[in-house]
């Protein structure tokens, strides 16, 4: 297969975070600035792993995956500050926490890997 990524866990899980916040400025509605910002930090978690899994050399991989676990932490402040505002419910938030953790740990130890 020449995309291997596509079949990554991480990658596939990265997918679906990004689609639940796509889903979720479509309900809430927020402002122009904080829908680009949520809708390009989250496509960056998928983008970077992507264009990370076809470099060559280690060093270039992880940074990738450093810029991809970077915009998981964006994302997360983004989500927390609307959690704050009330227009993002215990549950959702709940759920997007576990799930952003999860990728985090996941893009973390593959960082690590790559440091050998």
């Amino acid at each position: 297969m020449a995309f291997d990524f596509r079949i990554l866990e991480v990658y596939k899980k990265a997918k679906a975070f990004h689609l639940k916040s796509l889903t979720l400025l479509e309900v809430i509605k927020p402002t122009n600035y904080v829908k680009d910002q949520l809708g390009r930090a989250s496509m960056g978690i998928v983008l970077n792993i992507a264009e990370g899994s076809g470099k060559f050399s280690k060093p270039d991989r992880r940074n990738f995956y450093v810029i991809a676990r970077a915009s998981i932490f964006e994302c997360v402040a983004i989500i927390d500050l609307l959690h704050d505002q009330n227009k993002v419910n215990e549950n959702d938030f709940g759920e997007f926490i576990h799930t952003a953790d999860e990728l985090s740990r996941i893009i973390f130890a593959m960082i690590k890997n790559l440091e050998k």
